[in-house]
């Protein structure tokens, strides 16, 4: 079971180190179509959720049948992150996309805060699965 757990808690926080702070970045540095850059990065940021709310679920019903508490409610707030951020915080933003983000509009200001908040949202999401990481398989 440990084995289980380190690959998926690997494959999570792999994908939200990987993907937020290494491959966007590097679209945003490459590409010169910063709307490209960000619907591609959009779509990498919404399979990050789907693949923390799989990985997250299986984690937490393992830490929940161990008895690991702190574990279970670290991987609750994970959970609970990524569900604003997926099912709130993304289908607005793209809801603001669509409509076309004129510089300087309200749209334009919405978007950059919804964006600011999900920013805030993913680094603690990583912070915490950093914090798993380090904490190593099983300590309580």
């Amino acid at each position: 079971m440990v084995r289980i757990e380190n690959l998926l808690l690997t494959l999570w926080v792999g994908a939200l180190l990987g993907v937020g702070y290494l491959a966007v970045p590097v679209l945003f540095a490459s590409l010169d179509d910063r709307q490209l850059a960000g619907e591609l990065a959009g779509e990498m940021f919404r399979l990050v959720g789907y693949l923390g709310l799989g990985a997250g679920a299986l984690l937490l019903a393992s830490f929940f049948w161990q008895g690991a508490r702190w574990r279970v409610w670290l991987v609750v707030a994970m959970l609970a992150l990524v569900v604003v951020s997926v099912f709130v915080l993304q289908p607005m933003m793209v809801e603001l996309k669509q409509h076309g983000l004129v510089p300087d509009s309200e749209e334009a200001r919405e978007f950059a805060r919804l964006h600011g908040v999900s920013s805030v949202l993913y680094l603690l999401t990583s912070v915490l699965g950093v914090g798993l990481v380090l904490a190593g398989p099983r300590s309580g």
